[in-house]
């Protein structure tokens, strides 16, 4: 496996900057979270790795080689659409045939037995499933393509509690027997917050943080109580997503959480509490 190194890219579109120099290093072997509020640019940056579109500046290889219509680097990657780019008059089963006409190493035993598992039925065409089953195809095709490097833009469109459980599950055991990288883009971050080794935040077009989740909900604590007590704690420290109610007031405080102030806190009758990654994200492209 290959580290996927993008530098200096940025992508115009006209006038507008979907992405502004972003430099990422996506190493091998882990799970990502690709986070980004509507219009960040996420899709543009799954769509530069994959050779849909050209950077207007920088470059992104993997493995050190170019992606730029290079067959040989590209045929590593699958890339799961939010759209449903598959001809509508298509039956599932002649897609996962003509996947491997594409993907060498695509399992079709184990597309079928997911088939099975999700109960997506093999012989209806494109134009018959409904949104949360074409987003169920489109997870198989990408699971059973046993690419080395696997992308996800909103793999859960359209599926009930029951159907997401499964498919995070479905992921987790494709990645622990055959490990590979996996970029996830998504708005349902609580929900895979267990699944993610590391995130990238994206904010109007520039890369906000990469970190490991780990990490990253170590370097963060919120602190509550009434405000003027609260406004004493903080002191100097960062701090962001203010929220109060009537003389209650809430903070994220940007501080690792081994450096809390528990005597100070206990002094004020002030509370800690953790973040949730998905609230932590929130506060920080605010």
């Amino acid at each position: 496996m290959s580290i996927i190194a993008i530098k200096g890219v940025t992508k115009n579109y006209g006038s507008t900057k979907a992405l502004d120099a972003v430099n990422l290093s996506i190493e091998p072997g882990k799970i990502y979270g690709l986070l980004g509020r509507n219009g960040a640019g996420k899709t543009t940056l799954l769509d530069l790795i994959t050779n849909r579109i050209f950077p207007s500046e920088g470059e992104i290889t993997i493995g050190g080689e170019s992606v730029i219509e290079n067959d040989k680097v590209l045929n590593n990657i699958f890339y799961m659409t939010e759209k449903n780019l598959y001809h509508e008059s298509f039956k599932v089963k002649v897609v996962f045939k003509w996947a491997r006409e594409f993907y060498t190493m695509f399992d079709m035993d184990y597309a079928n037995a997911l088939a099975d598992k999700f109960g997506l039925n093999a012989n209806k065409k494109n134009q018959q499933l409904s949104t949360g089953y074409i987003s169920i195809f489109k997870a198989i095709l990408t699971l059973a393509s046993n690419a080395k490097i696997l992308l996800f833009d909103e793999p859960v469109l359209g599926l009930d509690a029951y159907h997401r459980e499964m498919l995070y599950k479905e992921l987790i055991e494709n990645y622990s027997q055959k490990p590979k990288t996996i970029i996830i883009s998504t708005h349902l971050i609580e929900e895979l917050a267990d699944l993610l080794e590391e995130v990238i935040i994206i904010k109007n077009g520039k890369i906000v943080r990469q970190q490991s989740v780990e990490s990253l909900l170590s370097a963060a604590y919120t602190v509550s109580g009434q405000k003027y007590k609260v406004d004493q704690y903080l002191g100097n420290r960062e701090f962001i997503g203010e929220e109060t109610m009537g003389e209650f007031k809430q903070v994220t405080v940007l501080e690792d959480i081994k450096n809390k102030n528990r005597e100070l806190a206990n002094n004020l009758d002030l509370k800690f509490g953790n973040v949730e990654l998905q609230k932590l994200f929130i506060n920080l492209t605010n």
